[in-house]
């Protein structure tokens, strides 16, 4: 376990991204998103990561249910802010935002003071816990100012109050990231996509910064949303159809990976564990067979040859501080 910056709360290495459990592209049933995050606690995980995003606060509702039956001292759960979530009237799903779920609330961008305590309180009933480990401004990428003038100092305040462990933000972009570092007293960033095998973006000033001023950063996206973990024609990159030459960089590495005795996916994780900056790495799972496969994959060593061949043909750029 590693504690997020100074605040004391602690998280796994490896951790346990709970967006598939609000049925992230495809419905999960009740039974396999149980069975996901029980295996996850099998197999040693006891960092859990959610938002009221992940299907209008289905994954929160499932995550929370599973959760129910171990020592609440024994697990951490981060959720977000940002995203307000409002009854609505309509029908339908909710896949235009890349959930199969009901659409039955809507979301409200809202980084106000009044709105991080309201969102932050809806969590929590649905997660059944009375407090946060871990709270993140989730993608206020188009909400600057009010981020960091109204919602930032809420999440300050909460965390003096106790009823919040840690603070950060959460986003697919570094540069903001790096503003919070260097500009707030957050505990951890979450960093989404941008420190991969693909995108190592973070390396330049994220990651630097972060480890100079004492902030954990949370690494999610490790597999890209897909490409990393089954380089195919319909492997999804950033949410998206992956480009045909990320495709073909993604086969070559896995051409390499295979030749080393070691995977892509594992190597993926390496990478994003290898950053001393790193407290956790977070791998999505919507089976407990997925949840599986990332643990064992975690826990395989990645041959140093591996990462002599990626430097030596171009396909990895020196990292400081990164793998060997």
């Amino acid at each position: 376990m590693t504690a997020l910056g100074r605040s004391g709360v602690e998280v796994t290495a490896l951790g346990f991204g709970a967006a598939a459990l609000g049925n992230l592209y495809t419905p999960v049933d009740e039974e396999q998103a149980h069975a996901a995050v029980h295996a996850a606690w099998q197999r040693g995980i006891r960092y859990f990561d959610t938002a009221p995003h992940y299907g209008l606060g289905l994954s929160e509702r499932r995550l929370g249910q599973a959760l129910r039956g171990y020592d609440r001292a024994g697990y951490t759960v981060s959720t977000k802010v940002g995203r307000r979530l409002d009854p609505a009237d309509g029908t339908g799903d909710d896949l235009a935002h890349g959930f199969a779920a009901p659409a039955a609330h809507r979301r409200v961008w809202d980084f106000t003071a009044d709105g991080v305590r309201r969102t932050l309180e809806a969590s929590l009933e649905r997660l059944g816990l009375d407090r946060a480990d871990v709270v993140y401004l989730h993608d206020p990428d188009d909400h600057a100012e009010q981020a960091f003038r109204e919602g930032y100092p809420a999440l300050e305040e909460l965390r003096a109050q106790g009823v919040v462990g840690a603070i950060g933000a959460g986003m697919n972009q570094t540069e903001m990231l790096t503003r919070f570092v260097r500009d707030t007293d957050v505990d951890v960033v979450l960093c989404a996509g941008r420190y991969t095998l693909l995108d190592r973006s973070a390396a330049t000033a994220l990651l630097p910064e972060a480890a100079r001023r004492g902030v954990s950063v949370v690494i999610g996206g490790a597999f890209n949303s897909g490409l990393l973990a089954h380089p195919t024609p319909q492997a999804t990159y950033d949410y998206r159809s992956a480009p045909r030459e990320v495709l073909e960089r993604a086969l070559r590495l896995k051409e390499v990976a295979d030749r080393h005795g070691t995977t892509l996916r594992a190597a993926a994780l390496a990478f994003c564990a290898g950053h001393p900056a790193v407290a956790s790495v977070l791998a999505g799972a919507r089976s407990a067979a997925e949840v599986h496969d990332c643990a064992d994959g975690f826990a395989a060593p990645v041959p140093d040859a591996f990462w002599r061949e990626l430097r030596a043909t171009g396909l990895l750029e020196p990292v400081s501080g990164g793998p060997p």
